[in-house]
């Protein structure tokens, strides 16, 4: 029988005020027999495992809260944007969703995106279900192909999203995504090619290699991850500043070949700050656009602010506390800002053990990270596990 101590450490990141919620949506509740969520009520099963405090974070978007720093990092990306990529008519080329329901199916979280079942990131222990087919997001690319599949080329898409993580200053179970997609037909990528009328996005009988799908031929592929790469150099650079290094690491993703994560050196230190790369076919082919190619790119909003405005700790981002959020009540969306800490007390840290059953494979360090988040909410700043003990008897 093993026991687990853990140390907690608690401290308040601020005073918090409960803003009124709009009473023409009902707050989301966990009944006996349902989870309701936005109206709608979706059955309990052996799946559930959402609790109130999660479901409480729902429909809060911070990343529409005018001048909350999630905004202000969604509203400067989505100002590059439209202002470097222009259609034809002078409108912007890159449409914005950042509304859309957290609420999805299984399928669209993991099925549309060619994440194979028994694959580790569908493990109860690292999601919210609500039951075994609907779950809340655990990525903004659950509605990559629902965008795709409406006719849109190119868009941006930003969103919360919810996983189960440890608590330590830099993860929460609810944090903010924001993603871009673009789109090539065989016009439009070898158009400005000399005797680009003689090339193509697709081969037949090609293999799939580290550079490329079986389906692409290799210029129209190399030519995709120029265009990809040259776009994204332009963001980061955009928001911090010229004479940014920036490197490439080759990765992994189900959705995506070849995939790359982007690093930038930051104080003097390499830093990871999106995962991209070249969509998967067959996902296009699912979603109707088979005829084209294209690119995909996500990356955290929080972790970008907590670099640019230097907050140190992930939990303030929920924090109403007027001192913290009137920091970032500025004129300009780019005006650089520098947050200043609002509690100088130190922390108390308190250690707490316990047993397990026997049977206690089921148990996972998430189920007690989130029982601490119910109880303790914010105040709980990190949460380790120092010690495990198994009785010879």
């Amino acid at each position: 029988m093993p026991v687990l101590c853990f140390a907690a450490i608690n401290k308040g990141t601020a005073s918090c005020r409960r803003l009124s919620t709009d009473g023409s949506t009902p707050r989301p509740e966990i009944g006996q027999d349902s989870v309701n969520v936005s109206g709608q009520s979706y059955p309990r099963d052996d799946f559930t495992n959402v609790t109130p405090k999660i479901l409480d974070k729902v429909g809060r978007n911070l990343h529409n809260q005018s001048h909350h720093p999630l905004w202000l990092i969604k509203e400067r990306i989505k100002a590059h944007f439209y202002s470097s990529y222009v259609g034809r008519l002078g409108n912007p080329l890159f449409s914005v969703h950042d509304n859309l329901s957290p609420v999805v199916t299984v399928e669209q979280n993991f099925d549309s995106l060619l994440i194979p079942p028994g694959h580790p990131s569908r493990k109860r222990g690292d999601n919210y279900y609500l039951n075994r087919k609907t779950m809340l997001r655990a990525h903004t690319s659950a509605h990559q192909r629902e965008l795709v599949k409406s006719g849109l080329d190119a868009f941006l898409l930003a969103g919360d999203v919810y996983r189960r993580d440890e608590i330590d200053t830099s993860h929460y179970p609810v944090f903010h995504q924001m993603e871009g997609v673009r789109l090539f037909s065989n016009h439009e990528l070898f158009s400005k090619v000399r005797n680009g009328e003689d090339l193509s996005l697709f081969e037949r009988g090609g293999r799939r290699t580290p550079e490329k799908q079986e389906t692409h031929t290799l210029e129209a592929v190399k030519l995709v991850e120029f265009d990809l790469k040259q776009t994204l150099t332009r963001l980061v650079t955009h928001l911090f500043g010229e004479d940014l290094e920036v490197r490439w690491v080759d990765c992994y993703f189900p959705f995506t070949h070849p995939s790359f994560e982007m690093e930038v050196r930051f104080q003097g230190d390499w830093m990871e700050v999106l995962g991209c790369g070249v969509m998967e076919q067959e996902l296009l082919n699912s979603a109707g656009a088979e005829n084209k190619l294209g690119w995909a790119f996500g990356l955290g909003l929080e972790r970008l602010a907590m670099v640019l405005y230097s907050i140190p700790d992930i939990r303030l981002f929920w924090s109403q506390d007027e001192r913290f959020l009137k920091q970032f009540r500025v004129q300009d969306i780019h005006q650089p800002i520098c947050f200043q800490p609002l509690s100088k007390y130190p922390p108390l840290i308190n250690d707490i053990s316990f047993w397990l059953p026997e049977n206690s494979e089921s148990f996972t360090e998430n189920d007690f990270y989130d029982m601490v988040r119910s109880i303790g909410g914010d105040l709980v700043e990190k949460v380790s596990l120092v010690d495990e003990f198994i009785h010879p008897k």
